[in-house]
């Protein structure tokens, strides 16, 4: 459920893309073959994991987030019929309510991932977006509704909460309140999730694990899921 860091890489407008520099790469004087690089980049590239101190001061940054915040059962909550002709969608309290109409209560230390459908753009920039200028002013995606996010937060006992676009909220959201909400809380987010598509409603766990930045608002991250029983199979899948 995780993009590859490379030059194709989404970045948010005005912050240093990822760059990977080779420092050696071939055979070595000794007769080995050797390889190492170096590389830079923005915190929030890619999959990636926000820590609570990305929007909200004195809770938790990236060293510090508990490990069990990082993983649990998954609720794949799929909005993307709402958001095929309207790119600035923003997930409210019914959304939510409707899914456990249907799949019942969110589970205490779940991992909720709202997939907006916006995987299907990854890597072009301008469809992802909404632009591919430096003007944030022209950012067009989906996100959270503030009152979906306080709703989760007042209600619900989840862990962390992911989104398959650049940020949990909206290109259009003003001073990023669904963050303000879900940080304050001690929840933790994931955004630029990969395949939310081959995940059920239900019955998977998911695994985030990001870099363990010292005083890191959050990094990128490798996520996984894991879907027990797929196809009543009594397997697993792995993505």
């Amino acid at each position: 459920m995780t993009y590859t860091l490379d030059d194709t890489t989404v970045n948010w407008p005005k912050r240093k893309p990822f760059r990977l520099t080779d420092t050696y790469r071939g055979y070595h004087s000794k007769g080995f073959w050797y390889e190492s690089s170096s590389y830079e980049g923005f915190e929030h590239s890619g999959t990636h994991v926000d820590a609570p101190a990305h929007f909200c001061k004195d809770k938790w940054r990236m060293d510090a987030v508990p490990l069990d915040r990082l993983m649990g059962p998954a609720v794949v909550l799929d909005v993307s019929n709402k958001t095929k002709n309207n790119a600035d969608y923003t997930v409210t309290a019914q959304d939510f309510q409707d899914w456990e109409e249907k799949n019942g209560r969110i589970p205490d230390g779940a991992i909720v991932l709202v997939r907006t459908g916006w995987g299907q753009y990854w890597p072009n920039k301008h469809q992802f977006l909404g632009t591919d200028t430096t003007d944030t002013s022209l950012l067009h995606f989906p996100g959270i509704d503030p009152e979906g996010a306080r709703w989760l937060v007042q209600n619900r006992g989840m862990h962390a909460v992911g989104i398959d676009t650049g940020s949990l909220s909206s290109g259009q959201c003003a001073n990023f309140i669904a963050h303000q909400i879900l940080c304050e809380a001690d929840i933790i987010g994931l955004e630029n999730v990969a395949n939310m598509d081959k995940l059920p409603p239900t019955g998977a766990t998911v695994y985030a694990l990001p870099l363990k930045i010292g005083e890191g608002s959050g990094g990128p991250a490798r996520i996984i899921g894991i879907i027990n029983n797929p196809e009543g199979g009594g397997g697993r899948d792995e993505l």
